[in-house]
């Protein structure tokens, strides 16, 4: 079988990374896997990227931005129907198509020719503009009057009806199968335009070969931290994403008793770590943007706690990957966090926008070291039973065959 990937990249940013691990996957299990993206970072033969940001897609890209539109200009979109990979692909699998490269009105044309899987990694696909709604629910009815224009993808008129209709008409003469990564995302798909299309509910696979637990003294020492300190990890592309709630996170650490404070050390992985550096009050170490997976592991693995004070999410990754790292993680009871960050079991689960309760949450794993410790054993075990990327792959191998066969 032939799968072809449409995504924004094949290693730069979250739904790029998911998506080359899928990618992974299915060669591992000898399914001929391609992706189509707008920037590669990997030298890999099986990586092409698409031709963007054209003279002609630039002057049309203005004239919709005055409009409130986005993505509309990318006309070279309905002429992938050309492309050798698209025509030797036997079902293709739509990834994150809001990153300035592709056209959706082309989904149409492109499932006529080729079923084709669509795996969601946020909400963006049955909204009037936005990646994550907050508290909108105008998704459901029709958009318009948004109350987040400056939220990603940020549009400067509200046009979010119209956006909303020409999916709606799309959608409506498209061959798709939706694929949802979190129980919480298949639930809002549920309720959504794509709910006229078969919706499944198939978690990220991570390599757990790569991501498990090292030994915390090495990895400490590696990287230069403290021994006997308590250590939080925060990690994120963009620590000042206000998204990723580093604003919150600061809130947190602030309302920790004081001598807790002083033996704790804050891990940090991203930019704009040295903002946060700045601000905290604590000892921080910042090691930056990373993407290298052995230093991701050094670090989750020298951590006590992974702490993401989210405020939306899908099934962050690096949650995942805490977790097959052993690591506990504490974060806000939002989107598809609570898959991963199980009361009791892996981790805490805040009242979202709480800085006291998330506060609470790290005092109490850090007081209750045999309560962590168990944790620990259980983030690993259940890394290992549901979220292994051999099981992953053979799921959606299953759903391509299905999406042929019919």
């Amino acid at each position: 079988m032939k799968v072809l990937h449409f995504n924004q990249s094949d290693t730069a940013g979250g739904a790029a990374i998911a998506g080359f691990r899928l990618h992974q996957g299915l060669l591992a299990q000898n399914i001929d896997s391609r992706l189509l993206v707008r920037k590669a970072k990997t030298n890999s033969e099986r990586v092409a990227t698409v031709a963007a940001n054209s003279r002609l897609d630039r002057m049309l890209g203005r004239i919709n931005n005055r409009f409130g539109l986005k993505y509309l200009n990318h006309v070279s979109s309905f002429d992938f129907v050309n492309h050798e990979w698209f025509r030797n692909a036997d079902v293709l699998n739509f990834h994150n198509l809001h990153n300035g490269y592709f056209n959706y009105l082309a989904i149409a044309k492109l499932t006529q020719k080729k079923p084709a899987v669509f795996t969601l990694h946020d909400m963006w696909s049955f909204t009037g503009h936005c990646a994550y709604s907050y508290d909108c629910d105008r998704w459901k009815i029709g958009c318009g009057h948004c109350p987040h224009l400056d939220t990603y993808p940020a549009v400067q008129v509200d046009n979010t009806q119209l956006e909303w209709k020409l999916k709606n008409w799309v959608y409506s003469r498209s061959n798709l199968t939706i694929v949802t990564p979190s129980r919480w995302l298949y639930e809002q798909a549920q309720k959504s335009m794509l709910n006229r299309h078969p919706i499944h509910h198939i978690p990220y696979g991570i390599d757990t070969d790569t991501y498990q637990p090292l030994n915390f003294e090495y990895c400490r020492y590696v990287l230069g931290l403290p021994q006997q300190k308590h250590i939080l990890m925060f990690a994120a592309e963009s620590l000042l994403d206000a998204r990723k709630g580093g604003d919150l996170l600061l809130e947190a650490l602030k309302r920790l008793p004081d001598q807790l404070r002083s033996e704790t050390t804050l891990l940090t992985i991203g930019t704009g770590g040295e903002a946060i550096a700045e601000s905290t009050g604590i000892e921080t170490f910042n090691l930056g943007y990373v993407s290298d997976d052995r230093l991701k592991v050094i670090a989750y693995s020298a951590a006590d706690l992974f702490i993401f004070p989210t405020r939306a999410d899908n099934l962050p990754l690096v949650l995942q990957e805490s977790m097959a790292c052993g690591t506990p993680m504490v974060s806000f009871k939002v989107g598809g966090v609570s898959d991963l960050v199980r009361p009791q079991i892996t981790g805490y689960l805040a009242t979202p926008e709480d800085p006291d309760d998330f506060s609470h949450g790290i005092t109490e794993l850090f007081q209750g070291c045999d309560l962590r410790n168990q944790m620990k054993k259980n983030c690993r075990a259940i890394a290992l039973q549901e979220y292994s990327l051999d099981l992953q792959a053979k799921r959606y191998i299953e759903l391509y065959l299905q999406a042929v066969q019919n």
